[in-house]
Parts: structure tokens; sequence; C-alpha cells
């Protein structure tokens, strides 16, 4: 097995190092001060920024960003406002016209929704976009800027696909799939060998989505939401695209997948998957990145990597579905902006941005940042470096949908055109009601 622990050491090393720079560097302003003469800086020529965070794992983390920033700023006051259901909160606070200056949000449907309400500032033009991967930026223009804008950066990034022990998989002379059928060929050889390939959590019934997501996002390729959005209450069988039309095989390819699992997978919850496949009872779990480090909460020695779902029509198609999973923004029309722009500009520094996304095992948005030396960041890697990533095509779709509970229910009964067919007609019903309440 892989050892992490230079990882780990290389992580704290670079935080000490951070910390170091802190220290001296408020110590040289204070030295400053009193050998010049002067009294510290007046509270009133200090600005104060509010920074709404999402990311409650990420609290200690913002927390020594901050300090390192605001050494270095001393004229700039940070103040982290971070909650348990940031999602009520930032909406919330919009509504009341209270925007903070500097903001953190997932990139999911929902912001796509508040950056259409032009709440927040334009980036059009800004350097940083020149650093930040293009197929990033695409994800988030998918899902929503305001009319010829740019109003949200990324900052780190998520992978979705099959997280597999490299151990396990060595042992049985296995190799990651790259097409379909030799994805079933591995769970096939696994099975026979006596090693159960997948550990499914369908208690849990967000669980079935990353899969679903994967496997949907090919024929979820091109225009397809732009052209659901403009058939509106008209999407069905018969329409240019739909769900019936179009993902019969995506279902198909999950639910064979989900046969592969353990037994009893219907009554298993997620944190039970993290720990079986920490413990090297199952080959294979359904999950993105975001599982890692509960499985090294478990089993800091294990060896896990993740390879992207094989559902293409050959090799070189393969997409690796990824989320942005923390953007930056600035509010519009903010009275300190400079100072924000300072601030955002500092979180997108090279090693601030690399420590950040080794601790949170992500990948960072911005091209000229180096990426963690974990396997699992290593093996997505070459994805985003060729630009072969595709967002969550759940964020597509309007959360009025129950669409876990749709696609669970299909992973009970394996009635596709059930599911499908719900799908087509709950998507209908809003675009109904969107359209009749003029939203």
């Amino acid at each position: 097995m892989m050892d992490t622990s230079n990882t780990v050491r290389n992580t704290h090393r670079k935080r000490r190092s951070r910390q170091r720079r802190t220290g001296l560097a408020a110590s040289v302003v204070v030295g400053a001060l009193l050998l010049s003469g002067c009294t510290v800086q007046s509270d009133r020529n200090i600005v104060t920024l509010d920074f709404f965070q999402f990311k409650g794992e990420a609290l200690e983390d913002f927390t020594q960003i901050i300090a390192d920033f605001e050494a270095e700023n001393p004229d700039i006051k940070v103040v982290q406002n971070q909650v348990a259901d940031a999602d009520t909160a930032i909406r919330t606070r919009l509504v009341k016209n209270d925007v903070p200056d500097v903001i953190t949000l997932n990139g999911n449907g929902g912001l796509g929704q508040l950056m259409r309400a032009g709440v927040f500032h334009d980036f059009t033009g800004d350097p940083l976009l020149d650093r930040i991967n293009p197929a990033v930026q695409d994800i988030l223009a998918d899902i929503g800027f305001a009319k010829g804008e740019v109003n949200a950066l990324g900052y780190v990034n998520n992978a979705n696909g099959v997280i597999y022990n490299r151990t396990i998989f060595e042992e049985q002379g296995l190799e990651p799939p790259e097409t379909w059928d030799e994805f079933i060929e591995v769970c096939e050889k696994l099975e026979t060998a006596g090693i159960t390939p997948f550990f499914g959590t369908l208690a849990d019934s967000w669980t079935a989505m990353p899969s679903f997501n994967a496997l949907g996002a090919y024929p979820a390729q091109g225009d397809f939401f732009d052209t659901m959005r403009e058939e509106g209450e008209n999407v069905g069988p018969n329409s240019e695209v739909s769900f019936e039309k179009d993902f019969a095989t995506a279902l198909e390819q999950q639910a064979e997948l989900f046969s592969y699992a353990q037994d009893g997978y219907r009554g298993r919850t997620y944190d039970d998957g993290n720990a079986a496949f920490a413990n090297g009872e199952v080959a294979m779990l359904m999950q993105g990145i975001w599982a890692i480090n509960p499985v090294k909460g478990i089993n800091p020695d294990i060896d896990a990597a993740i390879f992207p779902y094989p559902a293409a029509d050959s090799p070189d198609e393969r997409l690796l579905v990824s989320g942005v999973d923390v953007t930056v923004l600035i509010g519009k029309d903010t009275p300190h902006f400079d100072e924000a722009k300072r601030f955002v500009d500092y979180l997108f520094e090279a090693q601030v941005l690399e420590d950040f996304a080794a601790s949170q095992l992500m990948v960072p948005s911005v091209v000229d940042a180096e990426i963690s030396d974990d396997p699992a960041l290593q093996s997505v890697k070459p994805y985003f470096d060729d630009e072969k990533i595709t967002g969550f095509i759940d964020h597509q779709i309007p959360p009025s949908i129950p669409l876990a509970a749709v696609i669970q229910q299909f992973l009970f009964d394996g009635d596709v055109d059930a599911a499908l067919k719900t799908l087509d007609n709950e998507w209908s019903k809003v675009a109904r009601r969107t359209i009749r309440s003029g939203e």
C-alpha cells in the first residue's frame, strides 16, 4: 500500500511555513511602527470585508488564509461568516439587499439562479480568467451567468468517478477499464475471485446520483438541456429530446452496475459504504472524490484512485464529471470593491490555492497551480489537463423535480420506462408552472 505520510507532512510543512511568514510579517509591521514612533493604524482607516463562506469543513483553512492576508494587508479586516444552512442564509441576505463583499458558493443549479438575478460582480476581462481552466468556467457558464457576464470564478473542483482500491486491482491483475465491456469484465473477474465489486448505499437516496450523473453525462452532451428548456411543457416521447428518448441506456447501465453490489444494498448508508471500502470489503465505490477523506479517516493507508465511468463510444471520448466545489464571487456594487478584489486576488495566489486544494482534497481550477500528489487527485489530473471534464447534469434539472427519489425507486424496481416517463412529466409540470407564473 502507498504511504501517504509524505503528502500529509508536505501539507503541514507548507502550513507551518505560511504561519512563520505570517508571524514575520506581523513582527515587521509592529517593529516598523515602533521605530518610526507611529501609533498602530486607527480602526477608522481599516476597511472591513464581509466574507460569506459556505463550506463548513473549510472553516479552518479560510481562517488561516484570512490571518495571512490581513498580515500582508493591515488596512483590511476580513470577517468570515460561515453558517450551517448557507444556501438559505445567502438567499435571505440577497432578498434583503444585504450582499456580502466576497462570497464562496458551491457551483450548483442554485448558484445559477442567483447569478441570473444580477446580484454579483461581472468578472469579464479580469486577468484571473486567463489562469482558470476554460473547461471549469464552461461548467459555470452552463449553469447560468447573467446575460453577457461572467459572475463567478472557479476555485477548486471535485471529481465524480468510480473510486477503486488499487491494491485489490493489482492483486487481481486488473487495470482501470476504458470501455463499458472492459468495465463489466472487471466486475465479473472480481466476483469470480470472491470479491464484491461495489458497495451500494441506497438507504440514502442521494447516493444514487453520482452514478446517474456520470452515466447520464454522455446523452446530455451538446445542447440537450437547452433544447429541453425550449420544449418546456411539451417534453415527452415525441419531442426532439427527452429523458424517455435519450436516457434509457444510461439507466440500464446504472442498473447493471448495481447488480454487482453486495446483498442488502438497499438498506445500507453512505457511511456504511465508506467503512466497507476502507476496510477492503469491496473493490469499488460509485462515489466521487469527496468520499476519499472519510475513507482515509478510517484507513489512512488505503491506496485509492479514481477512473471515469467508461460509457463513451471510444476510450478517447471518456469524460470525467466534475463540479466546481468552490466558486468565488464579489457582491455587485460593493462599496469596498478594491479591497474585495485584493482579497480575491490573494485567494488565487498559487501557494494559497494549492494549500487549500490539497487540504480539501480537490483539484485547483487554476492551470498554473500544482495538484496534490494524492493518488486519487493524480488519477483525475489528465482529464483536467486535457479539458475532458463536464458538469453534473442534476445541476441542470429544477430542484422541484424529485430526481434522487425517482432514480432510487428505479434502482429498486428496475422499471426504466416508468422512471423516464416520470422525469419527463415532472419536467413538463415545472415548465408549465414557470410559464404561467411568468418566472
